[in-house]
């Protein structure tokens, strides 16, 4: 199999670091909800040596996570988990934070409602939920190309983008601390657990 890339991961990973250097400081464990290709992870890992990064994802991704891992060579990056959310819960109070890119507009709504609702009762009190991705703000997009977006993804049967209010109304213990706005019209959106 040949290693699988994302030329998106590619483009974003700088800019994400960026906020992660920051946010993460005092964090020790952080549970990587969709680690795709693996190259967040990797990237992460190996710029903020302080973490342990717990990969995890389906498990039609773990041979090409795997490939990332071996190549990268990170003590402090953990082998995949199968996590399908709707189908497994998060192991709760092991990470104090969970990072999770370009999922949220890929699932369908219900899981989306439970991958808020099981973060917000798996972190720990001033744990943090950093979720990468293209989101609405108050029913409107950022720019016609994210219209364009959701209305493809919504046509293939994804679920197509989310409102950050309507994510908040299904984790009332998670508050949004930060809007980062990132390249390509995404956001970084940072959630402390109260």
């Amino acid at each position: 199999m040949d290693k699988p890339f994302s030329q998106a991961c590619e483009n974003n990973k700088g800019p994400i670091l960026q906020v992660l250097r920051r946010v993460l400081a005092d964090k020790k464990r952080v549970l990587e909800i969709g680690s795709g290709t693996g190259q967040h992870a990797v990237h992460f890992a190996a710029n903020l040596p302080h973490l342990t990064w717990q990969t995890s994802d389906q498990r039609q991704y773990h041979s090409g996570i795997h490939q990332w891992l071996a190549d990268a060579g990170l003590d402090n990056v953990r082998p995949p988990q199968l996590i399908t959310i709707g189908e497994h819960r998060l192991p709760a109070n092991t990470f104090d934070a969970v990072y999770s890119a370009n999922t949220a507009h890929i699932m369908q709504p219900h899981e989306v409602k439970a991958m808020m609702q099981q973060v917000a009762a798996a972190l720990p009190e001033k744990g943090v939920f950093c979720q990468y991705g293209p989101f609405l703000r108050q029913g409107k997009y950022s720019s016609q190309s994210n219209r364009d977006f959701d209305a493809s993804l919504r046509a293939q049967g994804y679920g197509g983008y989310r409102d950050i209010e309507e994510l908040q109304s299904w984790a009332d213990t998670l508050i949004i601390e930060e809007i980062n706005t990132m390249p390509a019209n995404n956001l970084l959106l940072i959630w402390r657990r109260v």
